[in-house]
């Protein structure tokens, strides 16, 4: 039986309950998204999808993917990640075009940074990554902290 997103996000919420580890992952979590999000845009894009647009490139398409994984969890939440996946990749953007050949560098560094401070969160919890557990909740991470936006705001996930 698969799980459903409040089955996820409880599992994952359990091995961050120490309040230094919430704090770092709300600091880590979004930003490794946004990371990662920079590495698939420097993937090169062939010639035929930037025909069809400038922003035919493996990170938009990566991104509907992930949306869509969202919307299997979670209708009104995929909506929320939806707009973040759309912030993200226009910071990934606009980076790109005001330092080109900077990108991946620069997100590699704090992709390497963010990392090190989740893990040190982790020793303070001392419990292990949920990832370990299961790779899934690499994606999970961004999902429990949008689900946390939603409450504040009374939003239904």
């Amino acid at each position: 039986m698969a799980k459903n997103i409040q089955q996820w996000l409880d599992e994952y919420g359990a091995s961050h309950q120490n309040k230094v580890n919430k704090r770092i992952h709300w600091f880590c979590v979004p930003q490794i998204f946004l990371t990662v999000m920079a590495f698939v845009f420097v993937i090169p894009t062939p010639a035929a999808m930037l025909e069809v647009s400038p922003h035919l490139n493996w990170a938009s398409i990566v991104s509907v993917g992930i949306v869509m994984y969202y919307g299997m969890l979670s209708l009104p939440l995929s909506i929320g990640m939806a707009a973040f996946t759309a912030l993200c990749y226009f910071i990934v953007v606009s980076f790109d075009a005001a330092f080109p050949g900077y990108l991946l560098p620069a997100a590699g560094g704090y992709f390497v940074f963010l990392w090190a401070l989740q893990f040190y969160g982790h020793e303070v919890e001392g419990k292990k990554p949920s990832f370990f557990k299961d790779v899934q909740f690499l994606m999970i991470g961004p999902a429990w902290c949008m689900s946390f936006i939603y409450g504040k705001m009374g939003l239904k996930y």
